[in-house]
């Protein structure tokens, strides 16, 4: 009889019990209630999000516990001792079992009656009656509604399996009867697989319900599997609230549902609802339920299947439709409430998919682990249901079902459009783990799906030809696990330069690049990695070089730009693979590690196929693991021979663990072209819209990269300058910054590796260490963030650091520092790129020297400082540059005023040759520091006798300048004019006698006797 309660039990976990705890806050809010919710835990789930948000919890104990009878394992969930103890512990008043577990136990409901506690359900007499499979098909048949052929009752020996399955023919299902989820449903094609089936299904049900019964039943092929969702009062009203569509599964596990059926018509749909209505008040049914029909498109028939006394997992596309809300309807019924006037139609579409911690690439076998990422967008029309957030745990012992994501919309295109677009908006990582989010993605963009041109083996049939994944953007997840192997590496490097660096001996490995050894769906592939910069690579096969770029968005997402255009990424290294998901296209890249096979998830050792020495094939089964009450094989990846065993039955293992080893056939690199991945296949023709730098830009950048320590091969090093000097323009101020940035790089590493000692340290008291012991002993206690080391020291390193995109000397400097290091250590690789860059200046000085500023002067100054020891060629050219840009031009300068004072002197004399400073400026041109003759050979041709007689006297002078001349006359053709002769003493100069001159005029002191000469 219906009665109040408040402390309501939650006999379920995850997903459900959250379900429930909103049902009850949102039914007290609007009634005035004051339900409390307890939730009964097992140990794995102690801080789970069911647990937090509950008013109460108690604990189960552990999650699996050894049945006393039989002695296997089974849920703690399904004890009835444990449960008991949990409910009077509790004080509870009320228990909510939702689906899964003792949802559908008639004993569990026998206990609470005992107890005293209200069970919101069905009564244990009704569940034995319709929750019971092979009752419920009896009174079916007793109903006048059809059901497929089957064995008319329990089966409970192989010898009555064998019997009826003549009978019923094959294919057909060995069924448990109690139960759900797809558990404990085995398909027999033939005979000879009726035993292992029968017992594997008896097993499996145990363990999960604690009932073994099974029956049998043929196997309606290309059917759809269509339900109605009933609730009823215990007044005699059933309201038959809508029909769902649950055809898409695999091993009868439901993937996707939707409401209303597309495959019914209006009046199908009516009379599907019809036969439920008159089936559960039949069995005088109340509270929630399913009745579950197959139906056959060609014949346009149902047949009943079975009637699941509990709500459905899938109920949230029945409420979007109808505005109903389910549990708050169970918890109105079971407090005697009324089912008032006529269901509510429904309205628009629903699609609900499951998120599962599975591997669709492994057979979609469990793949449980702790969630590290968890996003799930929403929107208009989008709905999540789920029990986890981010840093929960997915246990192993339990369903690996960790949300549902719905949508709904005005009709089917729009509902599909809004599910879409919230799985490609989504990101899941689940460390240790997988899930089958993006196959999800992938499933609703197939046109069987947009058409809904499905049955309830469609997706098996998929998975057996290997064609539910997708081999879109394969190339592109090769090249980002090549990518992040290489990272992966390159962690272990730095660890190691670190360690190195504190006993004083800082090392690194001296080979450019790294070679990743890669398996992708059976087939290997072998790629070299260049790390070029912070964001840059180059993947290098053997036909080709592959750009890439990659943009870090946040922990596990990426935007990878690849093949002209960029990819959304979200990636996640598993140990000893890769989950890759690119633009929502999933895929899972091995490491080959010399034929080991892995664990997939956390799992226990089942059974094992083989021994060493056996021949395996692609495929074959090698051993049988068991997780999340799922049993999985673990198939061959590649043939070969069994090498080693490492596994032994009944042990627990965890992801990656390795399980036995394979030795590779002969032939298995012998590839069929198209089974491998082609890369560049993901090209788009299109580009990404960007402009294109210039050959020579792009070889100077990676020059760049050179200077910074990064992967350049250097046999690509004197190809690169040749094209660089070849295609580089010759005025161009983005060449000139980017050939200077290479400059300083090189400048402010090689700074930091100074062995002199430091002379000018106003600490030091003295001779002070070196830069390069300063930088040792920063590497030894980078937690320090340089204290007490010098400013000037500080200073240059954060100058170096900067090129790197560092600023700060915070962790994210460790890395920079490790390239900085083998910056250092590839200094010969450099050398040749300086001296281009700096031959190239000289060579362009008359067009480049206008443009170079102070900056570039003391840059050359500091290349000069920091060359002159090891590097006299770079020194030497450094020298020469600076004179061409820098210290010419002021001697030119200088020169050009010198010439043009003697100009105006002339020209004054030339106007004024009496003038009254005559000697004072003859004295200023004689002691002029330059050289004139080839400037007086151009004015003598036109000067008047005054002015020729000026020149000759200060070349005279000039030339005598060791001398002292005294009655020094000239002599002119046909003139005769004696000079006023100055005794003066001139400074000692040299200078050319000009032809020109002497063919003009001579001196008349070489017809003097030399007594007038006073030396």
């Amino acid at each position: 009889m219906p009665q109040e309660f408040q402390r309501v039990a939650i006999v379920n976990r995850g997903e459900a019990a959250m379900r429930f705890i909103h049902a009850a806050r949102e039914f007290n809010l609007e009634r005035g209630t004051s339900l409390c919710t307890i939730a009964l835990f097992t140990e794995p789930d102690r801080h789970a999000m069911f647990v937090r948000e509950a008013d109460e919890a108690i604990s189960l104990g552990p999650a699996q516990i050894i049945d006393p009878g039989t002695h296997s394992s089974k849920s703690s969930y399904v004890d009835y001792g444990r449960l008991e103890r949990a409910l009077v512990a509790a004080r509870a008043d009320a228990v909510w079992v939702g689906w899964g577990f003792v949802a559908e136990q008639a004993e569990f409901a026998d206990l609470c009656r005992e107890l005293g506690i209200v069970f919101i359900g069905p009564s244990a007499d009704v569940m034995r009656l319709l929750g019971d499979k092979i009752n419920s098909k009896l009174l079916a048949e007793q109903a006048q509604i059809p059901v497929t052929p089957w064995s008319g009752g329990p089966v409970e020996t192989l010898a009555d399996a064998c019997r009826h399955a003549e009978r019923i023919g094959y294919p057909l299902l060995v069924k448990a009867t109690a139960g759900g989820g797809g558990q404990g449903i085995r398909v027999v094609h033939s005979p000879n697989e009726l035993a292992n089936c029968f017992e594997n299904a008896r097993s499996q049900v145990f363990k999960a319900f604690g009932n073994p019964t099974v029956f049998l039943e043929q196997l309606v092929q290309r059917a759809r599997h269509v339900e109605v969702q009933i609730i009823a009062d215990h007044y005699g009203t059933t309201w038959a609230c809508g029909v769902r569509d649950c055809t898409i599964q695999r091993r009868h596990q439901k993937i996707l549902e939707e409401a209303p059926s597309p495959a019914l018509t209006a009046e199908q749909d009516q009379a599907l609802r019809d036969a439920a209505v008159r089936l559960s008040q039949a069995a005088h049914y109340s509270n929630a339920g399913t009745v579950e029909f197959l139906y056959q498109p060609e014949t346009q028939k149902f047949s009943f299947m079975e009637m699941n006394t509990r709500l459905q997992v899938e109920h949230p596309v029945t409420e979007c439709t109808t505005g109903l809300d389910l549990v708050k309807l169970q918890l109105h019924v079971a407090m005697g409430g009324h089912l008032e006037g006529e269901p509510p139609r429904a309205h628009g579409h629903a699609i609900e998919v499951r998120l599962n911690a599975e591997d669709p690439d492994n057979h979609f076998a469990a793949a449980p682990g702790s969630i590290a990422r968890f996003r799930i967008v929403t929107g208009p029309g989008v709905r999540v249901d789920t029990g986890i957030t981010e840093g929960d745990a997915v246990a192993p012992e339990f369903d690996s079902m960790i949300a549902k994501i719905i949508a709904y919309g005005q009709n089917r295109k729009e509902a599909l459009a809004r599910l879409q677009r919230a799985l490609r908006e989504s990101v899941v990582v689940i460390k240790g783990g997988t899930s089958n989010k993006a196959f999800l993605q992938q499933l609703l963009s197939r046109a069987e799906v947009q058409r809904s041109e499905v049955d309830i083996g469609w997706l098996d049939r998929l998975a057996a030809n290997g064609e539910h994944l997708s081999r879109r953007f394969a190339d592109v997840a090769l090249l980002a696990a090549a990518i992040q192997s290489y990272d992966a590496e390159l962690a272990v490097e730095q660890a190691q330069f670190y360690a190195s660096a504190v006993r004083g001996r800082p090392q690194v490995r001296s080979e450019v690049g790294r070679r990743v050894e890669l398996r992708y769906r059976g087939q290997a592939y072998s790629l070299k990695v260049y790390r070029l910069g912070r964001q840059e690579y180059v993947v290098e096969t053997d036909e080709s070089r592959i750009p890439v770029r990659i943009e870090t968005l946040g922990q596990f997402e990426y935007w990878f730009t690849a093949f002209g255009r960029s990819f959304h990424l979200v990636s996640v290294f598993q140990g000893v693979n890769y989950r890759i998901e690119v633009d929502g296209v999933p895929h899972r890249i091995d490491r080959d590690d010399g034929g080991v096979v892995h664990a997939p998830a956390p799992a226990v050792v089942v059974s094992i196929a083989v021994k060493p020495g056996d021949t395996v094939s692609v495929g074959d089964r090698l051993a049988v693991l068991e997780a999340m009450k799922m049993e999985m094989a673990v198939v061959a990846p590649f043939s070969g021979k069994v090498r080693h065993v490492m596994i032994i039955p009944n042990v627990q293992v965890d992801t990656g663990a390795p399980l036995l080893q394979i030795e590779p056939a002969a032939d298995e690199n012998a590839v069929v072209a198209t089974d491998r991945v082609v890369l560049g296949a993901s090209r788009t023709s299109a580009g990404n819209g960007k402009a294109t730098p210039s050959s020579g830009y792009e070889n100077l950048e990676v020059l760049r990269q050179l200077m910074l320590g990064f992967d350049v091969d250097p046999k690509h090093t004197a190809r690169l300058l040749a094209e660089w000097t070849r295609n580089s323009p010759t005025d161009s101020e983005e060449i000139r910054q980017l050939e200077e940035e290479i400059l300083n790089i090189f400048v402010d590493i090689r700074s930091l590796f100074q062995r002199q000692p430091t002379l000018d340290d106003p600490n030091s008291g003295g001779e002070a260490p070196s830069a390069e012991a300063y930088l040792f002993s920063y590497l030894r206690m980078l937690e320090t963030c340089g204290e007490g080391l010098p400013p000037a020291f500080v200073e240059a390193l954060r100058r170096t650091l900067a090129h790197y995109g560092v600023h700060t000397l915070d962790p994210e400097l460790e890395e920079s520092l490790l390239w900085i290091y083998k910056s250092h250590r590839r200094v010969e690789q450099q050398v040749a790129p300086v001296l281009g860059v700096l031959e190239r200046r000289l060579r362009l000085a008359e067009v480049l020297a206008p443009h170079a500023g102070e900056s570039l002067r003391k840059l050359l100054d500091q290349i000069i400082s920091v060359t002159g020891e090891f590097f006299p060629a770079i020194s030497d050219l450094a020298r020469e540059v600076r004179y061409r840009y820098f210290d010419q031009p002021l001697f030119d300068g200088a020169r050009q005023q010198i010439y043009s004072k003697v100009e105006d002197h002339l020209a004054y004399l030339a106007a004024n040759p009496k003038a009254a400073d005559r000697h004072e400026r003859i004295r200023e041109m004689v002691e002029c520091p330059q050289p004139l003759v080839s400037l007086f050979a151009d004015r003598f041709a036109v000067a008047d006798s005054a002015l020729r007689q000026s020149i000759l006297e200060v070349l005279t002078w000039r030339y005598y300048r060791i001398r002292t001349l005294e009655h020094c006359r000239s002599l002119v053709p046909n003139t005769s004019m004696r000079a006023n002769a100055s005794t003066f003493s001139p400074p000692t100069q040299t200078i050319r006698n000009s032809r020109k001159l002497r063919r003009q005029c001579f001196l008349c002191w070489r017809k003097c006797p030399p007594t007038m000469i006073s030396r």
